[in-house]
């Protein structure tokens, strides 16, 4: 009997997140004081715990700094959180350099422009259903859920359901 050979989501080791708009709805609150709050999705979450108890690494990618990432993604135990990152592919190869995997076998997920050139480094490119018109014509995956409203979960169901051979 001939293998089946495994699809690129079936492969994937890493899924990297962008933050704002996609682990978020995009909009960001701000007082006199500065950036209050980020509203994070639990189902996302749960993707994201799922992911990593089926033994795929998780990271969050952001450009900005935030205390309430931070504190979202010690309360999900994701280890890998890089923020104020100016040069997300560098970040990349870091980490997978670090854990021992292929950027091919990695998935990211994102919504906007600047994380354009982290798409084009690894194997599975996917992004919000609300993402700019130029992020969604590079992808590989789309979410049928916006930014913020379940995104991530459906990306980590896909990879799930690969790694399980369905479809």
């Amino acid at each position: 009997m001939k293998a089946r050979k495994a699809t690129p989501l079936a492969r994937i080791q890493l899924l990297i997140v962008d933050v704002d708009g996609v682990l978020t709805d995009g909009r960001l609150y701000f007082s006199v004081h500065g950036e209050t709050l980020k509203v994070f999705h639990v189902r996302d979450g749960h993707g994201i715990k799922l992911l990593m108890a089926a033994g795929v690494a998780v990271a969050a990618f952001s450009g900005r700094r935030s205390g309430a990432l931070a504190a979202r993604m010690r309360e999900l135990r994701v280890p890998h959180v890089v923020q104020a990152c100016n040069d997300k592919v560098a970040a990349l190869h870091r980490l997978t350099k670090r854990l021992g995997l292929d950027p091919l076998n990695c998935a990211c997920i994102c919504d906007d422009t600047p994380d354009l050139p982290l798409m084009s480094a690894v194997g599975v490119a996917g992004a919000v259903a609300d993402a700019h018109p130029v992020v969604l014509s590079a992808a590989h995956w789309i979410a049928k859920a916006n930014g913020g409203q379940g995104a991530v979960r459906e990306l980590c169901d896909a990879v799930l359901r690969a790694r399980a051979g369905q479809r």
